[in-house]
């Protein structure tokens, strides 16, 4: 009776080990692969971005060469969506119906992912890390299958104020701005945190579509009002007629340009360096065109991973270092979900990261995320356009 006893404890005790060491998997994830999916503007208005998919592609490239993740290789599905809600629609659908994706990663626009959000979350599949910038994106209790990546919109906004107030006390601004969710909260940000200051006005406001072949006449409009601060929340096509149409005006205020439009590569190379000399911004990347990283240990191995894996790709665009740091932080999280990988548990990690910092990101700003904190990365530094280079100034700030 006792041994009969001892025989059925291990027995038990032999399912329970079974149980608890068990492979969990939703569609999308095996024992061989972890299949992933995205849309990104590889053609249309926003095409410039189109790197930040490639880049993205590129890195899972090398992770699956070192022998990917947990013995799984990375299949990442990067549709183009050309930037247009209606086509994101469609990329996306497939890619959860038909390809059967574990989640959806990295895609970029405001717009764009704002027209799966409902679909994705009533599917509970994980949209995570996007390239986005509005509020909406980290919601967790009206979209709790969301996560963006970067700093929201709103707080940006928050964060021109604050240099203004600082450095241009009695500042007369001019603003243009997209006519878009995004645009808007930045704009939003912007006079919410100017409210009550007195001495700085916003003289003039002014918008564009972003199908507008040029936005020539809005700034010929915020010219007239002789404001002596233009706060630029245009994106990267617009923003650059921006800048050579202030300097054609000799129009010489104040200028501070958004984060997702301050690329040397992508906007300021367009507009012309010479034209782009003083332009203040913020950002919480590593700018691989800045010398102060010129020996740094992480920068050389990012344009090593550049030169063998995306050896088409600028490296002088930081938006191929904004896709590395996304297709990084994914990787943590996956490697964190073990054997569970089922779109809970994706969404449990996702949730959970503590103090990560990524090597292409500034010292000082790490990502942490939480069940009620569904925005990786928060913090960032004033820089200011030499003519050559970004140069950062002042300490990593938080909104």
């Amino acid at each position: 009776m006792r041994k009969r006893l001892v025989l059925v404890l291990m027995l038990l005790l032999t399912i329970g080990q079974n149980a608890f060491g068990q492979k969990r998997y939703d569609p999308g994830a095996s024992d061989t692969e972890i299949r992933i999916g995205g849309t990104a503007p590889y053609s249309g208005p926003a095409s410039g971005w189109g790197t930040t998919g490639r880049a993205q592609a590129a890195y899972f490239a090398k992770i699956n060469a070192e022998g990917g993740i947990n013995g799984r290789k990375i299949k990442l599905i990067s549709l183009d969506d050309g930037y247009n809600p209606t086509r994101t629609v469609e990329q996306t659908r497939r890619l959860v119906e038909k390809d059967q994706v574990l989640l959806i990663f990295g895609s970029i626009g405001s717009p764009t992912n704002a027209a799966v959000q409902k679909y994705l979350n009533r599917k509970k599949v994980p949209q995570l890390f996007l390239g986005v910038g509005d509020s909406k994106f980290g919601d967790p209790k009206r979209y709790p299958w969301t996560m963006g990546f970067q700093q929201t919109a709103y707080s940006e906004g928050r964060l021109a104020a604050k240099y203004l107030q600082l450095n241009h006390p009695n500042a007369k601004i001019g603003v243009i701005y997209v006519y878009d969710g995004w645009g808007k909260e930045l704009l939003a940000g912007l006079k919410d945190a100017l409210a009550g200051n007195a001495g700085v006005e916003i003289v003039k406001e002014v918008s564009y579509h972003l199908d507008d072949p040029t936005v020539d006449s809005q700034v010929v409009s915020l010219y007239g009002t002789r404001a002596d601060v233009l706060v630029n929340l245009a994106m990267p096509k617009a923003a650059a007629q921006v800048i050579r149409k202030v300097h054609d005006l000799n129009w010489k205020p104040a200028h501070f340009i958004n984060y997702v439009s301050s690329s040397p590569a992508d906007v300021l190379r367009a507009a012309g360096f010479d034209k782009s000399i003083g332009l203040i911004s913020v950002d919480n990347m590593k700018d691989p065109s800045d010398k102060q990283w010129e020996n740094d240990a992480a920068l050389k191995e990012w344009l090593a991973w550049m030169k063998q894996y995306y050896p088409a790709g600028d490296v002088t665009d930081t938006a191929n270092v904004y896709g590395y740091n996304q297709a990084q932080t994914l990787v943590h999280v996956l490697r964190q979900c073990g054997d569970d990988l089922t779109r809970e548990n994706v969404m449990r990690q996702a949730a959970s990261i503590k103090n990560l910092q990524l090597p292409m990101v500034i010292p000082g700003v790490k990502i942490n995320t939480s069940a009620t904190d569904y925005y990786p990365i928060e913090q960032l530094r004033f820089q200011r356009f030499d003519g050559e280079r970004w140069v950062p100034f002042g300490d990593v700030i938080s909104p």
